[in-house]
């Protein structure tokens, strides 16, 4: 079963775009959340630890950002997770 993807943007973030594109690359179904309120962002921050977007969720994980999803699929770890295979990111 393919993994839920959760990706929190802002319309003005280039990182965010990549993300998008890279997960679209994949063939992926994912939820594009806008975090431009401080609301979200603020959750987030409590969430991740970290005030950045964006931040992507792989079945309610969080993997980080653009560069952390990016080195997941350099890794060849990236389709493990989003095939659901939540034990292929265990060291996360």
């Amino acid at each position: 079963m393919a993994a839920h993807v959760k990706v929190f943007t802002t319309s003005w973030c280039g990182y965010c775009h990549a993300a998008v594109r890279l997960l679209k690359q994949k063939g992926v179904d994912f939820e594009q959340i806008d975090a431009g309120d401080n609301k979200t962002r603020m959750w987030l921050r409590g969430v991740t630890g970290r005030s950045t977007v964006p931040q992507i969720f792989i079945d309610g994980t969080s993997v980080g950002g653009y560069t952390d999803i990016r080195a997941l699929d350099e890794r060849g770890e990236l389709d493990r997770l989003l095939a659901g295979d939540a034990g292929a990111h265990a060291s996360h």
